[in-house]
């Protein structure tokens, strides 16, 4: 086959104004395809740049003609893109108003090249229970397990693109039919991507596919892992060298070619959600990237995100669900505390008293203990109870968590810290107080309570160190702790046979957050902590503490009803024009001075509505807009921040997209405006 004479390369520099296609000469070059990596000259620079190529053909677009065009310099085939890969860059472009290279960037490896690539990255060995008894070495699968394995293989037999919703309750066996699915891509030359929410997830996880596939077959990827490691495993990866990659929600981007499944656990999960640029949604591009190469893609969970929900009831994706537990036990029992009560009886403590009953019970059983708090540190916040003083960071201007370990006040938004001053800074009295609670607390008054029991917490400050939450969770799971504590980072896909008690001591926590997505947060957490309870032949125990147990996302949790939460919430959306039924797109605007913030805030208004035109499309924009206005968090760092909220009907995406794409443009483009914009499509927090 003759080799193409001209190529369109996206070129690597961050500038919008370059934000395009440059079209090159081939020379001729040897190995060269969509996706390949190259060296380019590129405008008056005396250097080359590296680049990748996005289309190949052989007679130049109009108005080109007759003009002299630059040659490609070199090749780079270790480092090429899957071409998959570059049709999934064109789409997160337009999808998540990013520029081309930062797309490919997200495909490109971390880290630099070594002499000697291959091995073993350190991907975290761990048993695990198997998920499914086995007979004659084959899992025993349940009526359920087979039936969902009965829709999904046929479909890998097709080759070509589907996407499954798997909601089964927490544990019925969602990973068994994930390994089933991945051993059929595996006999039909097919390669598999499996997306964890949590790093810390990742060891169970590698452990069950390692049991069944063996270690030469698996990649690990995840931010966990060294530059070094982690470039050493995308090589492997590219060059074939291993056809299952686990990891967390980078690893969506892996260099799989010929890629036949792609599975999402527990795709409810924020923590798919990327908060850095290009702030993309792993569930999204797994998705796209699935159908992008006519591959399965499977999205697992015991309580599925209203929008996929949404879109399995609208026929986008196919719904198949798992509604008992693989070995037959009963869900847990749920006991929802009202806080409000036991303040009455004087009980002032973190424990309730059915749950410090519930705790005595288990220990004397020989049984483990979980507690959750989606909070860490050791208090929320440092005040003065003389004048009302708190402590807040000076650069971000919100109030700083106390870390009892470092004895320091720590900002969550920007890292700073600061000591906590003996006297007021504000009107000089002694004696400033903790106020709120956080794991830190938790774990020292759990200690107090329980002083024979040996108790871990496992939260991001606890899993620091590498290695920290592989050797935490290994402990428990060898039952040498009696009590673990966390955050989320605990609440999900763990699998834990000797745990009969959970309890969840402030469930009021994701629920007053000031966000639309608070009650399905909360229903999801207290649904995911409660099923890490009874997983074996006990029946667990889960106890609710909440001040509000009359809300109806506590409610639903307590019935295990997701039916029931769904319907709710579904009807709550439609009436305020939330997702699924729009896009949320929040229009940061961002200033090292307040003013000139406030004002490009109210200019970036007025650019989106005439973008949109004179066309119904502008007053639609208008009824549908909040803000502008300071964000919630108005400053971090050195920049002011303002946010705008403009609500887009899924039905009328594309046009909206391309109104916000050329504001994002004239603004970031234009110097001399003091201002800039960053543009988040349904972004995990509005603060």
């Amino acid at each position: 086959m003759t080799a193409a004479k001209y190529a369109d390369v996206v070129v690597g520099t961050r500038s919008d104004n370059v934000d395009n296609f440059f079209t090159y000469e081939t020379g001729g070059l040897e190995g060269l395809r969509v996706g390949s990596k190259v060296t380019v000259p590129f405008a008056q620079e005396r250097g080359n740049r590296d680049g990748y190529v996005f289309a190949l053909f052989d007679d130049l677009p109009a108005g080109l003609e007759g003009k002299r065009m630059r040659r490609i310099s070199a090749v780079d085939g270790q480092e090429s893109l899957t071409e998959d890969a570059v049709a999934v860059c064109v789409w997160m472009r337009r999808r998540y108003f990013c520029r081309y290279i930062d797309a490919a960037r997200c495909f490109a490896p971390a880290g630099k090249k070594r002499a000697k690539v291959g091995g073993e990255s350190e991907g975290g060995r761990q048993d695990a229970a198997p998920t499914n008894p086995v007979e004659n070495g084959a899992p025993v699968l349940t009526q359920e397990q087979k039936a969902a394995v009965g829709r999904i293989l046929p479909a890998l037999a097709e080759g070509k693109p589907k996407v499954f919703l798997l909601r089964g309750v927490t544990g019925s066996g969602k990973t068994e039919v994930y390994l089933t699915a991945a051993e059929e891509a595996l006999r039909r030359g097919r390669r598999v991507v499996m997306l964890v929410p949590e790093i810390s997830l990742t060891h169970q996880t590698v452990a069950r596919f390692l049991a069944r596939f063996g270690a030469a077959r698996i990649a690990v990827l995840h931010s966990g892992l060294t530059l070094r490691e982690r470039y050493d495993e995308w090589v492997r990866i590219r060059s074939g060298g291993a056809d299952i990659v686990i990891g967390a929600r980078s690893a969506v981007f892996a260099p799989a070619e010929n890629l036949g499944l792609v599975l999402v656990d527990e795709e409810h999960e924020g923590t798919y959600k990327s908060d850095m640029s290009p702030k993309y949604d792993a569930v999204e591009v797994a998705v796209r990237r699935a159908q992008a190469a006519g591959a399965v893609c499977v999205l697992g969970s015991a309580t599925p995100s209203v929008v996929s929900s949404y879109r399995a009831e609208q026929g986008y994706y196919e719904e198949i669900t798992l509604t008992k537990r693989y070995n037959t036990t009963p869900l847990p029992h749920l006991t929802v505390v009202d806080m409000r009560k036991e303040l009455m009886r004087g009980n002032k403590s973190i424990f309730s008293e059915a749950l410090y009953a519930a705790m005595l019970d288990a220990f004397a059983a020989r049984r483990q203990v979980m507690l959750f708090l989606n909070r860490r540190g050791w208090s929320s916040f440092v005040s003065c109870p003389h004048c009302g003083y708190v402590m807040k960071c000076a650069q971000c201007n919100i109030s700083l968590t106390y870390h009892k370990a470092e004895d320091r006040a720590v900002c969550h938004f920007c890292g700073a810290s600061a000591a906590v001053p003996k006297a007021c800074p504000s009107c000089g009295a002694e004696g400033l107080r903790f106020f709120g609670l956080g794991t830190e607390q938790v774990e020292e008054l759990t200690r107090q309570a329980f002083p024979e029991q040996k108790v871990a917490r496992l939260d991001v400050d606890a899993a620091k160190p590498k290695g920290a939450a592989k050797k935490i969770l290994a402990d428990f799971a060898a039952g040498k702790t009696d009590i673990l504590i966390g955050t989320q980072m605990i609440a999900k896909g763990l699998d834990f046979a000797g745990v009969s008690v959970v309890g969840v001591i402030s469930a009021d926590i994701t629920l007053n957050i000031p966000d639309f997505k608070s009650p399905e947060r909360t229903f999801q957490l207290v649904t995911q902590v409660a099923g890490r309870a009874g997983r074996r032949e006990e029946r667990g125990s889960v106890f609710v503490q909440t001040y509000v147990p009359e809300h109806y996302a506590i409610e639903a949790a307590r019935h295990h009803d997701y039916e029931g939460f769904y319907r709710s919430e579904l009807f709550f959306r439609e009436t305020l024009s939330y997702p699924p039924y729009t896009d949320v797109v929040q229009v940061t605007t961002f200033a090292a001075d307040e003013d000139v913030c406030a004002a490009g805030a109210g200019e970036v208004r007025e650019l989106i509505f005439a973008a949109l035109g004179p066309s119904g499309l502008a007053r639609e924009a208008a009824a549908g807009m909040l803000g502008p206005r300071p964000a919630p968090v108005a400053k971090i760092g050195a920049d002011y921040r303002w946010h705008l909220y403009l609500k887009v009907p899924t039905g009328r995406r594309r046009a909206y997209e391309a109104a916000l794409a050329e504001v994002k443009r004239r603004v970031n483009t234009d110097a001399g405006k003091g201002y800039r914009i960053m543009l988040d499509v349904n972004p995990f927090s509005l603060m």
